[in-house]
């Protein structure tokens, strides 16, 4: 994934934005960054790879969830796998495709 800068504009509803999850991942910051692309419209992936980061992961949904459910916004995820690269070695990862309901 290319690296951002400050000269980028912000993404569009249409394009779908990636948060990568580890097993150290606090999961009220990805749960932060989760509902504020729902409220934006930008669609959300969650993918991580490993036991300990589908557990950060899932928790990070669960308390995004409890951030949008007061302002009126409920979402869902939708669970896939993906075969991925990292180092040289394919790896399965999990992606969460989190959409507003």
């Amino acid at each position: 994934m290319p690296q951002s800068n400050s000269q980028e504009t912000a993404p569009q509803s249409s394009e779908i934005h990636c948060l990568k999850v580890s097993s150290k991942s606090s999961p009220a910051s990805v749960a932060g960054a989760v509902a504020g692309m729902i409220k934006d419209g930008v669609p959300v992936e969650i993918q991580s790879v490993g036991a300990g980061a589908v557990n950060q992961a899932v928790k990070a949904i669960a308390i995004s969830r409890g951030f949008l459910s007061p302002v009126g916004i409920d979402i869902v995820c939708i669970p896939s796998f993906a075969d991925i690269v990292i180092d040289g070695e394919y790896r399965t990862a999990i992606r969460f495709s989190v959409v507003p309901r």
